[in-house]
């Protein structure tokens, strides 16, 4: 196996491992920044309950519309080159060229509708093109001869023709989107200082009778929510719900870092 080719496989794995990594990550990360690390962190994860982690990457990932197009299309590329490096590419070999976009086509328009019904039509149809677009570069490597559809590796072969090159540089921008994109465009969301779910304005009786107090809903409880009440950093019981229009509980991190508090005094509540 050549030096490229191991480099090629290499990537590509950090690539499939900074994908899981972001999903897992960041929304502990939007969590930590948003309403305080340690304990408030752990407060708030263990009121949400594990049914109630995947609001967190749902809110995080499809209300930044960029962030859900680019995560929508690195997933399409990756589950598609796993596939065809484990067997997939060596099945199609004898079909249509026609055919195989169009079974590409599948899962990126699945995730496209998603995006879509969050964010709005274009973003879904960005999310999609974008990750057909680069399934199609995946084809191209293996119908071109750049990946062996027998290992899956590549092969080292020079891209000289149209079509190699176009495999190549689909192949680039899927690497930059995974490794640099994704993971940057994540951070940002996650220390915006907004919230990843609604933001309410309840009634909340913590021992001193009932007031009025903004919360950051964690779990629908009947008759009312049960949410993280900002300005006394708890979790607490509302009732009488209202919508508080601004999502946004903190300054973000860059804002704070400009404003003079400095790496020693960056804090997480």
């Amino acid at each position: 196996m050549s030096q490229g080719t191991r480099a090629g496989g290499s990537r590509m794995s950090a690539a499939h491992v900074m994908a899981s990594a972001v999903v897992f990550a960041i929304p502990v990360l939007e969590l930590a920044w948003t309403l305080g690390g340690g304990d408030s962190a752990r407060d708030a994860l263990l009121a949400m309950g594990p049914a109630n982690w995947v609001d967190v990457v749902i809110g995080m990932f499809f209300a930044e519309p960029v962030l859900a197009v680019v995560l929508a299309a690195v997933l399409s590329h990756l589950s598609y080159a796993y596939r065809a490096a484990h067997g997939g590419a060596a099945r199609h070999r004898g079909r249509a060229l026609a055919e195989t976009a169009a079974r590409a086509a599948i899962l990126p328009g699945a995730l496209g509708v998603v995006v879509g019904a969050f964010n709005g039509l274009w973003w879904g149809v960005a999310a999609g093109a974008l990750g057909w677009l680069l399934r199609l570069g995946v084809v191209a490597e293996y119908r071109t001869g750049g990946r062996s559809t027998e290992t899956g590796q590549r092969t080292g072969r020079p891209a000289v023709a149209f079509r190699s090159r176009a495999a190549e540089a689909a192949r680039i921008a899927a690497l930059l989107l995974a490794l640099v994109v994704l993971p940057v465009l994540s951070v940002v969301a996650a220390l915006d200082g907004r919230s990843w779910t609604s933001v309410l304005l309840c009634d909340v009786n913590t021992g001193s009778g009932p007031q009025r107090a903004r919360v950051v809903e964690l779990d629908r409880q009947a008759p009312g929510v049960v949410g993280w009440d900002v300005p006394a950093h708890e979790v607490v019981s509302g009732t009488d719900c209202a919508v508080d229009p601004d999502d946004v509980l903190r300054d973000p991190w860059w804002r704070s870092w400009t404003s003079g508090s400095g790496v020693g005094q960056w804090s997480w509540s």
